[in-house]
């Protein structure tokens, strides 16, 4: 019969955090979303290394001029500096990242933590809601939402991501309630007269969030890459914004003649994306107590 006793890397199961640095994936990806998130609180400082940094300094006469000296990405459409506007359009897609996670877990915990303690009606409720949106093509439905919406920026493209990115998570926060609200410790709260409330909010949430936060740091890539998506098919964000997705929408157009247009969106885009789903894998990997064990 198998030990769930780890035969070796017992200083993982004490001590994950020093153990997940010596990954190698942990360690690159974490490099590359830290860069990321500096580009996106500072994007003038990386605009100004290798370019002249301002994206809206244009000339038409520079139109789809290929790199050159001063210039590494080359110039867009309009005639203006392609890697200032990479840069910049590093500030739109973590924005809707972050605001879309944490919209999401919000959501999440409550729905999820309250179907998952206390059952019943309010459980059948939560989770045929769920089911609604488990059965409905999330994608139609964030298409049809932001068609019929007269403005798109920020807040309207975090919104409608959030509205079809919760359920999911709500279901792992049930789970992880329901298996924490039977424990022999919430009988002895319950037994010495603590109220639903504080036991919910003292005992049980933080018990039970844990895979939730993972799988939220797992999710930030797949919404960037969302966001993008939407905006590349025309219903996200629109200019003047400036977005990889608005980017590779006009790239689309010019890629057989100007080609590095859509190479360096899409590469600063696939870079970010494998950065925040490799960090996200690692720390679930290494907090998630189910996979610590070895055979």
């Amino acid at each position: 019969m198998a030990s769930l006793t780890p035969a070796s890397g017992s200083a993982d199961l004490r001590r994950p955090l020093p153990a997940l640095l010596r990954r190698p994936a942990f360690a690159v990806s974490s490099f590359f979303a830290a860069i990321i998130c500096m580009m996106t609180v500072a994007p003038q400082v990386f605009a100004g290394l290798f370019g002249h940094g301002d994206p809206r300094r244009c000339d038409l006469a520079d139109s789809g001029l290929p790199p050159s000296a001063g210039h590494p990405f080359g110039f867009d459409i309009q005639g203006c500096d392609l890697y200032s506007n990479v840069v910049y359009g590093t500030r739109s897609s973590v924005a809707i990242a972050v605001l879309v996670t944490a919209s999401v877990l919000v959501i999440a915990v409550v729905l999820g933590g309250l179907a998952g303690y206390f059952g019943g009606w309010v459980d059948a409720v939560v989770s045929r809601v769920m089911d609604v949106f488990f059965g409905f093509p999330a994608l139609i439905g964030m298409i049809v939402i932001l068609q019929t919406l007269s403005t798109h920026n920020e807040l309207t493209v975090s919104l409608v991501l959030a509205l079809f990115g919760w359920p999911g998570l709500a279901r792992v926060v049930r789970g992880s309630v329901l298996a924490t609200v039977n424990s022999e410790y919430i009988a002895a709260t319950r037994g010495i007269g603590a109220s639903a409330p504080r036991i919910l909010l003292r005992h049980v949430l933080p018990n039970s969030i844990g895979p939730a936060l993972v799988l939220s740091g797992l999710n930030v890539g797949l919404v960037i890459a969302s966001e993008s998506a939407l905006t590349f098919l025309g219903v996200g964000l629109r200019t003047p914004a400036i977005s990889w997705g608005v980017q590779l929408n006009t790239a689309q157009q010019y890629f057989t003649t100007d080609l590095h247009l859509l190479i360096f969106p899409s590469l600063f885009l696939t870079v970010t994306v494998l950065s925040f789903v490799l960090l996200g894998d690692a720390l679930r990997d290494a907090f998630d107590p189910r996979l610590r064990y070895i055979r």
